[in-house]
């Protein structure tokens, strides 16, 4: 058996049950303050013991050394105190500790049960289901998203190509509405203009009409 099992074992019989945790730190406090004060009281000793010896110096070497020898017994009982408080801090801390401990393991015990009993009251099979369910509406959900975020039809059965050829058509007639506004663009004349060189020939014509006419008057 484990020493964590006998600590935690059960009492055989309530004659045998011991203090309480609380009760234990309780009667260990008391004890502190009992030895506290005592050592209060030797230091106290001390210091009076001290004053009779430097008193009497060397006139009374007796009463003197006497009051030295009580001095150091004092000492002696201080540095037992001392070493006893120690040991009942250290008993002290280690037995609030397990006390500790101990209300957290009951606590987690508590604990314990009640999952398990939230546990038992569970069906995996149900679980099972209602997880399938929850998948199977999350798809649902996804589907009609991606649905809804589709565009339907708009722009998907028209050529790009014939829209922009659409669109360089409305761009020339706005550009030419701008043109006739401002005053239009000269006309150019149906009729070709006559070349330098067929009035040269005309202008020779009539000078030989001329000549013809004068010989023959």
């Amino acid at each position: 058996m484990s020493k964590i099992s006998k600590l935690f074992k059960g009492p055989s019989s309530s004659k045998n049950r011991g203090p309480s945790p609380q009760e234990a730190i309780h009667k260990l406090r008391e004890t502190e303050e009992m030895l506290t004060k005592k050592q209060e009281y030797l230091e106290k000793r001390v210091e009076q013991e001290i004053s009779i010896a430097k008193k009497h110096g060397t006139k009374n070497k007796r009463a003197a050394l006497q009051a030295l020898k009580r001095k150091k017994r004092f000492e002696q009982q201080l540095a037992q105190i001392d070493g006893t408080i120690s040991t009942i801090e250290f008993q002290r801390e280690a037995l609030e500790n397990a006390n500790t401990n101990t209300e957290v393991l009951k606590n987690m015990g508590y604990a314990a049960k009640a999952i398990k009993g939230v546990h038992e009251k569970l069906d995996l099979d149900k679980i099972d289901t209602l997880m399938q369910d929850i998948t199977e509406q999350q798809e649902v959900a996804q589907e009609i998203s991606d649905a809804i975020s589709r565009p339907v039809g708009f722009g998907e059965q028209f050529d790009e190509d014939e829209l922009l050829a659409e669109l360089e058509e409305l761009e020339q007639e706005d550009l030419d509405q701008k043109m006739m506004k401002m005053g239009g663009l000269p006309s150019v004349p149906s009729a070709s203009l006559p070349s330098r060189q067929t009035s040269k020939k005309k202008v020779e014509d009539e000078e030989d009409m001329e000549m013809l006419a004068a010989w023959a008057s």
